[in-house]
Formats: C-alpha cells, structure tokens, sequence
C-alpha cells in the first residue's frame, strides 16, 4: 500500500506560508501563482527544517524496500516448485528440516567461497536446516566447466561425492579449472574421476543447468550468491549472523 511522502506538518507549514486555505486544498486545481507560492513555501520550510528531508528519504526507502519484498515474495510463491522440490539439486543438511535454505552458487565466485564455510556453520550448527544447493554458472567457461561436473557428480556418484566436490571447489582446488584437473581432484577424493567427466556433457547435466538459469531469471536473480529463505531473496553474502537472523524470523 502506498503511503504519502509529504508529511503533513510540511503541507500545514506550506499552506500557512502561502496564504492557501487548507480545506480547498487541492494541488491539481491551483493558478501558476498558487503553486509558484506553494512550491516556495515548501522549500522554504524545508531550507529552515533541513532534518525532514533525512526522514523523507527515510520513508521513500522504507516503501521501496516494502515494495520489493513484496514482489519478491509473488516471486518466490510463483516458483516455488522449481525452487525447493526440483528433483535434481543436490539437498543437504537436515532433508526434514523445518526451514529450508536454498543457494544459488558459482564455483569461481568470491563471495560464494567466502560464504561457503558460514553457511555450512549455519546449517551443521542448526540442525534444522534442509540445505539445497543449486549451480547457477555465470562467470565464464571455467565456471560452467565447473557446475557440469558438480552435477554430473551427483548423477553418476551421488550426493556423497557430489558434497566432496562442492566442499573441495572452495577449500582444496588449485589451478585451472580443465578437464584433466578435474579428474584429477576428484580421484584425490577418491571418485571416479573419469566416469564423472564422462557424464559432464549428457543432455541430463545440459537440462539441470538450463532449469536453474531459466529459474533465475524467473527470479530476477543477476549474482551469486543469492539465497532464497522463506519467501525472501537475500541478495549476496551475508555474514553468519545475519542469516541466523533470518533464519530465526521465517520460524517465527
């Protein structure tokens, strides 16, 4: 619902300054010299009053923000679905957690790694957290080249090995991001490597990547990474205490 952003002891000042009868007041019905004397008043009110336009600002950001939770929540509702019940995410976590915290990721993304070890805090620590973890590649070749492998991971070695994968991205690859390196840090985890990278380029792999980009941008979401708790997008990290508080507020 919208509110009025012209607070009303600014209109009584402007009224009284102007000479204008406040119960006719109408500003669509004003002469030139009606609203020159308006308008005047009005700035000089708030030239003597500059605080106001500090709790202005504040209001019209209280209502934008308001505004975008609530399209944010139509979103979240509308896509529910393909958010928490995919079918092909990898779930972590406690699978009949009461809160469910998704997370869109991108291997190579900073702030994705380091988020990573707070998340896994959050969701270890809980213990009612289903954590569901989706791969949103959007930093280039060695990005997608990355997810592809994740996904076939858990395809081919399942959710086990797919958390290695996803753990070791953060913590424990070095190098470039290549097929023979990958195959290479999967059997230092002791996976098959090679049957993963086999799997890398099925249509399978190909139609998981596909959903969570047409997902995101069902979602309005442009970086990583973005979480969806409830029926709120969080935007970018967010340190550990934070998302305890969010967390904490989508229980009730």
């Amino acid at each position: 619902m919208t509110r009025a952003i012209l607070r009303p002891s600014i209109l009584a000042a402007a009224l009284a300054v102007s000479g204008l009868p406040a119960g006719a007041f109408d500003i669509r019905a004003m002469t030139p010299e009606e609203s020159a004397a308006f308008g005047e008043a009005v700035r000089g009110y708030l030239m003597q009053n500059p605080g106001v336009l500090m709790e202005v600002i504040g209001e019209l950001e209280a209502q934008q923000a308001e505004a975008q939770a609530a399209g944010e929540a139509e979103l979240v509702a509308a896509n529910r679905a393909a958010i928490f019940e995919d079918g092909h995410s990898w779930v972590g976590g406690n699978p009949e957690g009461s809160v469910t915290l998704v997370e869109f990721i991108d291997y190579r993304c900073g702030y994705c790694r380091k988020a990573h070890a707070e998340v896994a805090d959050l969701v270890q620590s809980d213990g009612d957290i289903r954590y569901v973890v989706k791969e949103f590649p959007i930093l280039g070749e060695d990005s997608v080249l990355a997810a592809r492998f994740a996904v076939a991971a858990l395809r081919v070695a399942g959710a086990e090995a797919y958390k290695a994968l996803h753990d070791g991205f953060y913590t424990g690859f070095r190098g470039e991001v290549t097929e023979a390196n990958l195959i290479r840090f999967a059997e230092e985890l002791d996976l098959d490597g090679t049957a993963i990278a086999a799997a890398m380029d099925s249509p399978e792999v190909e139609r998981v990547l596909a959903e969570n980009h047409a997902l995101a941008d069902r979602l309005q979401i442009q970086g990583t990474p973005t979480f969806v708790l409830g029926d709120q997008l969080v935007r970018g990290y967010l340190p550990e205490e934070q998302m305890r508080a969010i967390v904490a507020e989508v229980r009730g």
